[in-house]
């Protein structure tokens, strides 16, 4: 077999039609294209290096879980991939500005990273290019060879569809008695919307954050009117129909020993003006100490922050709570509480981030030393994360009180020598008036560093506050509290919320009332994964 010059002919063929003749023009030519081509290189370049800086800022944030979690700090992310985003979007405009899209080559200039294959899951949609009939070079007649496959990841349009149940009627010719089968379920008495859709909507309004009025509009978008009311009705009705697996996650999360704690604001609008209401959160986790129950989360809502809601909360519970040093917390310690105390474990994330913020503003030698002593122990509690309290127990007792010990010593020693007004001694102060519940962990292997379980059960309401503002009322912040719930748990045991909640709609009205728990998350996962095992 012989190889020609029809053989190397791209199937692409460009013209020239467009060049000067002249020797010196094209001499002129060249010289402008490789002194742009240069000058879009050094841009590229200086690009390249933002993006690795900034790069290597957003891993350093997402992946310190114990730096500063403040929503400052949630927001200096933002901006940091904000900017990041948008100069990459500017390196790729300049690529494809320099090169032309017959251009096999990609440039080196910019290093990407590698492209992985596409889910091998989705459906495949074959489209073959029309192939010439005859050789474009010689016109000889053509043979396969093979094929090249190029994949390009593609959506389709949201879908919508009337489902129509038809229910025939019959008549017994012998006892004229008339036969129909019963009408089917709807997850809302008399209403016309299928559970895929009730999903969609819950979903997209507590875990992605869009109000109602702008799903409303997006609908509309796609020829289907919904307006507001209608949507409203349909979340009301739907938290209405999950209330009994909201008492079950109760039952659920107020069984632990031991639970993480904290609440945010939530602006809620009254007559004239707005007022801040307060989202509580319990959250049971085990998994930091091997435990094997399923983790959950419990919200609450009330229109302030007194005292008396936590105590209402956790009446009846008795456990560890870990949990900021808000005072409202403090009548859960009485000695003299019913059933008996709540046990306070201090969290050390906290107790940072007052250092933290005088050594990132003010430069503190002291407030930088407690911040390298505190680290010091974070890393050593990261290598015993997920192993059975009594491991953890002997490892803290053996590497991590030392480290402890001597951050007391140092911390009171320090604090002796300064006025109290100093803004260091209040960060001091606040460790170690409450050194007790700092140094708690040491004793009890169930206890974590940190209140971080809690802060990130938090974070989607903080996101939430930028989309749609405030909570129209008290009783829309206790069905936003009911909702977030669900959705909080779902994702915590790795469960998409739209698909389960979709599922438990349809489903709910016909399950046994006392075989409810098989509705809950961590369970509707294990059908699932059942399911798929037994196919």
């Amino acid at each position: 077999m012989t190889t020609g010059l029809c053989d190397s002919l791209p199937f692409v063929i460009t013209t020239t039609d467009t060049l000067p003749d002249d020797i010196d023009a094209l001499k002129a030519a060249l010289l402008a294209e490789r002194s742009a081509r240069l000058e879009s290189e050094a841009r590229a370049a200086g690009a390249e290096a933002m993006v690795a800086h900034l790069k290597l800022l957003i891993a350093k944030m997402k992946h310190d879980r114990f730096g500063a979690s403040s929503e400052r700090g949630r927001k200096l992310l933002d901006q940091l991939e904000m900017q990041l985003e948008d100069l990459e979007t500017t390196a790729a405009e300049a690529d494809a500005a320099v090169e032309p899209q017959t251009t096999p080559v990609r440039s080196a200039t910019r290093g990407k990273p590698m492209r992985g294959p596409l889910p091998a899951h989705l459906p495949r949609e074959r489209v073959v290019l029309p192939s010439p009939s005859s050789c474009p070079c010689c016109g000889g007649r053509l043979s396969k060879l093979g094929e090249s496959v190029t994949e390009t990841l593609e959506v389709v349009p949201r879908r919508w569809k009337v489902i129509q149940t038809v229910r025939e009627k019959w008549s017994c010719r012998t006892c004229e008695a008339i036969t129909q089968p019963p009408a089917p379920f709807h997850p809302i008495a008399r209403g016309r919307a299928g559970p895929n859709l009730l999903a969609t909507i819950l979903e997209s309004k507590f875990a992605q954050h869009l109000p109602l009025n702008r799903q409303s509009e997006s609908f509309a978008r796609e020829g289907i009117d919904l307006d507001v009311s209608t949507l409203a009705d349909w979340v009301g009705a739907c938290s209405t129909v999950l209330a009994p697996l909201v008492t079950l996650l109760r039952e659920h999360v107020m069984q632990a020993d031991r639970l993480h704690g904290d609440d945010t604001t939530v602006p809620v609008l009254a007559k004239g003006k707005t007022t801040t209401g307060r989202l509580w959160t319990y959250v049971r986790d085990d998994r930091p100490f091997g435990g094997s129950d399923p983790p959950a989360a419990l919200f609450f809502y009330s229109p302030d922050r007194t005292a008396t809601h936590p105590q209402r909360h956790l009446a009846g519970w008795r456990g560890i709570l870990q949990a900021d040093a808000y005072a409202g917390f403090g009548g859960l310690y009485d000695p003299a509480r019913k059933p008996g105390p709540v046990v306070e474990a201090g969290c050390w994330a906290h107790g940072r981030r007052k250092f933290f913020e005088l050594a990132e503003v003010g430069k503190a030698p002291l407030a930088v030393e407690a911040i390298r002593r505190i680290d010091a122990i974070f890393t050593a509690e990261r290598t015993i994360n997920g192993l059975p309290a009594e491991q953890r127990l002997a490892a803290r007792q053996e590497a991590i009180a030392p480290l402890v010990s001597d951050l007391e010593a140092w911390m009171r020693t320090a604090r002796s020598k300064l006025s109290r007004h100093a803004a260091v001694a209040n960060a001091m102060d606040y460790m170690l008036k409450r050194w007790d519940s700092f140094a708690r962990f040491l004793t009890d292997g169930r206890i974590c560093l940190s209140n971080n379980a809690a802060e990130r059960a938090l974070r989607g309401v903080a996101l939430g506050r930028k989309a749609w503002l405030f909570a129209a009322s008290d009783r829309g912040g206790e069905r936003a509290a009911a909702i977030y719930s669900l959705i909080v748990t779902a994702r915590l045991n790795d469960v998409d919320p739209r698909a389960w909640l979709a599922d438990v709609l349809a489903r709910i009205a016909d399950h046994p009332v006392k075989n409810l728990y098989e509705l809950l998350p961590w369970a509707w996962k294990s059908e699932g994964a059942a399911a798929i095992a037994a196919e």
